[in-house]
């Protein structure tokens, strides 16, 4: 499904807020369940709290999946800002429930997949080279991040690796066309 600027998850989560971003102490419960995007910000999520109250555009850093988790950086929560307002938020069926290594900082951490994010409509995705998906991942830590494709390995047991490194896969740089003359 399309969206423009904002968008409903594929599935909602219950989540755990920093306080400081909504006005209040220490990580509260949450349930996060929509995302907004808009060129050169973090993406924004909406979330629920227990009052009811809807709030949105909280950067990926403000979220975690446990309590009991420490400070987490937007850099440590997202690679590259967003670039555009269009986008589809798919679930992808075989990625679904699979572990993850993501690099942040240059470290691999551990994650689980939970959905990703696919730009649509704007100068990026239009070249080659640039175009992304943005996974959204949940580190084994109980952080959010946001990685696009090519800081991912994923873990399937029966298919890959078992020592996996990270491979150097060229940047696409050609635009196919089954029409072209």
């Amino acid at each position: 499904m399309l969206f423009t600027a904002s968008g409903s998850l594929p599935k909602h989560l219950y989540v755990y807020v920093d306080g400081s971003f909504v006005g209040a102490e220490g990580r509260i419960p949450a349930v996060w369940f929509g995302l907004h995007s808009h060129p050169g910000r973090a993406w924004g999520c909406t979330i629920m709290l227990q009052s009811g109250a809807v709030y949105r555009n909280l950067p990926p850093h403000a979220i975690a999946f446990r309590e009991d988790v420490p400070d987490w950086t937007i850099q440590q929560a997202q690679l590259w800002d967003c670039y555009g307002v269009q986008f589809s938020l798919h679930a992808y069926d075989f990625l679904d429930g699979l572990d993850a290594i993501a690099r942040i900082s240059g470290d691999g951490v551990l994650c689980k997949y939970l959905f990703t994010a696919i730009p649509v409509g704007d100068a990026y995705t239009a070249e080659p080279s640039q175009d992304k998906e943005f996974m959204f991942l949940q580190t084994r830590g109980g952080r959010l991040t946001v990685q696009p494709t090519n800081r991912v390995l994923f873990i399937d047991a029966s298919f890959t690796d078992k020592n996996p490194t990270w491979p150097s896969l060229p940047l696409q740089n050609a635009i196919y066309t089954s029409e072209a003359l």
